[in-house]
This record gives structure tokens, C-alpha cells and sequence, in this order.
């Protein structure tokens, strides 16, 4: 029974799509955080941290290289026609529509909230608390994100 379940978990960790996919979104996430440190936008350890394994936004999207990917190479593993290639893709619409679309609007709208409630903030009129601005993505963040996907899943699935 033991080795049963050793088999299953060193297949699992040996899987070609779960690597890709990991591999893509750390390959996003570090050259999210090389970007930003060359921007001088890291100031302190935890910032470095929070960049190479939370942060969201920015380029390239590691949603959009992590989906990408697993199309990808479930698309060369089990073909464009089947059913998991498929959900998959479909997966991979949703996804990017929710980086480039909805996210962003959030952001966008919460960075217009926050205006206004400093403003009234500043007259004595309420007093504001600042609400969390969730950055969406660019079409360009995203696309590389998905160039990213694509070339990592691809050799993932050719070698």
C-alpha cells in the first residue's frame, strides 16, 4: 500500500504538465521580480519574497504563462481534440479574460475609489480607510505571459 502511494506521488511530481506549470509561473514570477528590482521597486527582503511567490500583476502575467502552459503541453500529451485539451483551453479563455478584463476593471476602480475617499478624507467629510488596489494586466503582460506559457510548456513537452 505504502509503495502504491510512493509510486503515485513520484509520478505525480515527475509530471511533465505539473512542471511546465510550475515552471511557468516561477519563471513569470522571477522576471516579474528581476523588473521590478531593476526599477527600484524592492526595498526591503520580504518585498523580494512576496514578488518571487505572491505578487499579482505586472509583466509578464504568470496566470496567463501558468494557463498557457498547460494547454500546452496537455494539448502535445493528449492531442487537440481531446476533452481534457479542451477544458483546458477553456480554462485558459477564462483566465486571461479574467486578467485582462475584470481584474483590471477592479483595479482601475478601486484606484478611482480611493481618489475620491482621500479627497473626502482630506475635507473632514469621512474618514477613509484605503481599499486593496488588485492590479489586473495589460494586453501586453499578458501576452507575453502566454509567449512565456507557450515556449515552457512546448519544451516541456517535446523533451
Amino acid at each position: 500500500m505504502f509503495t502504491l502511494l510512493s509510486d503515485q506521488v513520484k509520478k505525480f511530481l515527475s509530471n511533465p504538465v505539473l512542471l511546465a506549470c510550475i515552471s511557468s509561473w516561477f519563471c513569470a514570477q522571477f522576471i516579474k521580480t528581476v523588473i521590478s528590482i531593476l526599477y527600484g521597486r524592492i526595498h526591503s527582503l520580504y518585498e523580494l519574497v512576496e514578488n518571487l511567490i505572491w505578487k499579482t500583476g505586472g509583466l509578464p502575467s504568470s496566470h496567463s504563462a501558468l494557463v498557457a502552459s498547460l494547454s500546452t503541453t496537455v494539448g502535445f500529451r493528449n492531442g487537440i481534440s481531446s476533452d481534457i485539451f479542451i477544458l483546458s483551453l477553456c480554462f485558459f479563455m477564462v483566465t486571461i479574460r479574467d486578467a485582462v478584463g475584470v481584474r483590471r476593471s477592479n483595479g482601475i476602480q478601486a484606484q478611482k475609489i480611493n481618489e475620491i475617499g482621500r479627497l473626502l478624507n482630506k475635507k473632514d467629510i469621512i474618514d477613509y480607510k484605503p481599499i486593496r488596489e488588485v492590479n489586473g494586466h495589460t494586453p501586453m503582460e499578458v501576452t507575453i505571459g502566454c509567449l512565456l506559457g507557450f515556449f515552457i510548456g512546448l519544451a516541456f513537452s517535446l523533451f
